[in-house]
């Protein structure tokens, strides 16, 4: 059974950085691409970024160049960096893979 576990969240104001993680278990991690989505308030899901087995990432244009995905394929944990962050960045944060998602961690950038 695949499980996956987000943790990092928080409030932090305009500007401000957060680093999210994503601990996964039931699935041999360093095999499967990672995913981070996020859903702000009466708004559908959001694609955020995207990080293969061979580290090959793709982002979300509107979190290019402040956002960074990661991975520890020796800790079966992926991170997402979040620098330079917005109010408009204000969602709850999910990672996914293997057809299983977390739960979600918030995130609240506001002054």
């Amino acid at each position: 059974q695949v499980q996956l576990v987000e943790s990092g969240g928080g409030l932090v104001q305009p500007g401000g950085s957060l680093r999210l993680s994503c601990a996964a278990s039931g699935i041999s991690f360093g095999d499967y691409t990672m995913h981070w989505y996020r859903q702000a308030p009466e708004k559908q899901r959001q694609y955020v970024a995207t990080i293969t087995s061979g580290n090959k990432t793709t982002y979300e244009d509107s979190v290019k160049g402040r956002f960074t995905i990661s991975r520890n394929d020796a800790k079966d944990t992926v991170f997402l960096q979040m620098n330079s962050l917005k109010p408009e960045d204000t969602a709850v944060y999910y990672c996914t893979a293997a057809c299983a998602w977390g739960q979600g961690t918030q995130v609240t950038v506001s002054s």
